[in-house]
């Protein structure tokens, strides 16, 4: 089997790259990356001089570059987004062209090369907000309401992918999962931001009043998901994955940190909310389970410590993330391919 992974340099993407060469050692995979900020071939050290490993630098807005990635591709698991809400507030003509012009660009090439399935990666922000004080859950019935430009353009991007399917019967699945954690996370998101800024005894910066709730997943379990859609899902369906977390607002995450990294909680700040910040997310995964046998299996607390023991040990990844630095190192592995 050949796979083309788009956005496998980013964090999830990088994760599933190592996941699936580990777990599928007989299949092969097309990287295709942009390397924009967010993408970091540090990540993907470990596998770059696998055989069954490749890479290609190129935007999946580009129909050249996608055609040649695709070359042979038996399927098509689809990372590759601008994602982070911050930036889609202060720059979202970056989220349209990327999310759904990009993701246009891949159904047309795939349905050129008759792939065998398109997976689209996507997030549970599609559905808008939960009140705080509810039980309710988003589940793959739960109507579209996205609140900022980024999950307006995924909720697009999803949009298309189906449209493809139930006009052109493209063969695709697709998965909204929630807030993914690991490593490899980029340090502007709150996890690793908190974590690392208390490595450099910074302060960490929350939002509003801290109470906004997320739903945490551990990055592998998210791998793992996508692992058993593409094998058993049902051509056309949705899957929601989610976490082993209750409840917890950010203001609880980071002083879980603190707690854990032995912190004082007076390094908490509390900063301007953002315009337009969901308040709760909270996801049903009983369809997946229920449908393809799949729960999370690794719970908050104890891989948030482990994944804090990560960043401890790998400094100077995220002190080169930080920094800039990380973009040299494609120059320095592939300036002569």
């Amino acid at each position: 089997m050949k796979l083309l992974v788009t956005g496998g340099a980013g964090f999830i993407g990088s994760n599933f790259i190592r996941y699936w060469l580990k777990n599928h050692s007989e299949d092969s995979i097309v990287n295709l990356d942009a390397l924009t900020y967010a993408g970091n071939l540090e990540n993907l050290s470990a596998v770059e001089k696998n055989p069954h490993y490749s890479f290609i630098k190129g935007d999946i807005t580009d129909p050249e570059k996608v055609d040649q990635a695709m070359n042979e591709v038996d399927w098509v698991v689809h990372f590759a987004a601008e994602s982070h809400v911050d930036r889609s507030i202060t720059g979202p003509a970056a989220f349209v062209k990327t999310n759904i012009i990009g993701t246009e660009v891949l159904l047309d090439v795939a349905l050129k090369h008759n792939v065998k399935r398109f997976h689209h990666v996507s997030t549970d922000e599609v559905f808008g907000a939960l009140e705080l004080d509810s039980t309710d859950k988003f589940n793959e019935t739960t109507p579209y309401d996205p609140r900022s430009p980024y999950s307006a353009s995924k909720a697009g991007s999803d949009h298309l992918v189906r449209a493809y399917y139930h006009t052109y019967q493209l063969p695709i699945t697709i998965t909204n999962c929630s807030n993914n954690f690991g490593p490899y996370h980029h340090p502007e998101k709150i996890i690793p931001l908190a974590i690392t800024n208390l490595l450099e005894n910074k302060k960490v910066p929350i939002y509003g009043d801290g109470l906004h709730v997320r739903d945490w997943l551990y990055v592998e379990d998210h791998c793992r998901a996508i692992d058993r859609v593409l094998a058993d899902g049902k051509i056309g369906e949705t899957y929601c994955i989610g976490g082993l977390t209750h409840d917890i607002n950010n203001l609880e995450v980071v002083k879980k940190i603190i707690a854990l990294m032995g912190k004082d909680e007076s390094l908490i700040e509390f900063v301007k909310d953002r315009p337009g910040h969901d308040r709760r997310y909270a996801i049903d995964w009983s369809k997946i389970k229920n449908e393809l046998g799949w729960e999370p299996k690794y719970d908050f607390d104890t891989w948030l410590g482990k994944t804090i023991e990560w960043f401890k040990e790998h400094e100077s990844w995220w002190r080169n993330v930080k920094s800039g630095e990380y973009r040299e190192y494609y120059e320095k592995q592939y300036s002569n391919s």
